[in-house]
């Protein structure tokens, strides 16, 4: 059986490595999108140890974000995450 041997362009050459080093790099730093989760008033009440009415008001002044999905009132995890500070 005979074998052939093919010579690629250079410039082919180093756009074939360069992908290929561009792939590693992807996978190297790939995370998945993680779906958001939404909780409700009563599960981030007692997450945080607060009050239904702590909450609105940290709604009204911007430091917690709710949000609104078919009447209900819900808060994003992340958001939640993000508004805990360490001290």
């Amino acid at each position: 059986m005979q074998q052939f041997q093919v010579q690629l362009p250079q410039q082919l050459q180093n756009d074939i490595d360069f992908l290929k080093s561009q792939l590693i790099d992807l996978t190297k730093n790939f995370e998945p999108k993680q779906p958001k989760t939404y909780l409700s008033r009563a599960e981030v009440s007692k997450m945080l140890n607060v009050s239904f009415v702590t909450l609105n008001k940290w709604n009204k002044t911007g430091r917690l974000k709710a949000v609104g999905i078919g009447g209900r009132v819900l808060y994003r995890q992340e958001d939640i995450d993000n508004a805990i500070v360490e001290l």
